[in-house]
């Protein structure tokens, strides 16, 4: 029997989160696991009751902003902060958890993430953000890539 580890299960898990995702330019899945147990989850979109992108067209790509860049001018929250949300909202302590997301975070993300209390992330793909990056290393989280799996 060949099971998967526990970073592949959760990673699996925040795979199929995304495909929740309304996003026209990429979908992203997010899961806040602690102790092997699932805390929360998110995906990008816009927030409840309001019209996805997918509806009205993306803001991002009628103003040509590029990736990583200008996070305001956008109806949807990311993934990460779905899951965040999530918990508040459901009085989950996501602190000391570990983050499986299917892409690395931003920056607004990351400094939300730091002061939530996170640990550890786990991302397969990158994103364009090395503010990101130095912050999340400057607060001493584990940040692992993982590689991407191949959509069968």
């Amino acid at each position: 029997m060949n099971r998967p580890s526990w970073d592949e299960y959760f990673m699996d898990i925040a795979r199929l989160v995304a495909s929740r995702s309304t996003c026209l330019r990429r979908q992203v899945g997010a899961v806040m696991v602690k102790d092997k147990n699932i805390l929360a989850t998110g995906y990008n979109g816009t927030p409840s009751g309001i019209r996805h992108c997918s509806e009205v067209g993306c803001l991002r790509q009628q103003l040509n902003v590029p990736s990583g860049e200008r996070h305001e001018l956008c109806r949807g929250l990311h993934a990460e902060q779905n899951a965040i949300i999530q918990a508040a909202k459901h009085g989950v302590n996501i602190d000391g958890a570990v983050l499986y997301c299917t892409h690395s975070p931003c920056i607004i993300c990351s400094k939300m993430l730091i002061n939530s209390g996170v640990k550890r992330i786990v991302c397969t793909d990158g994103y364009p953000d090395s503010l990101a990056k130095a912050m999340l290393d400057e607060a001493g989280l584990i940040v692992e890539s993982m590689e991407a799996k191949a959509v069968s």
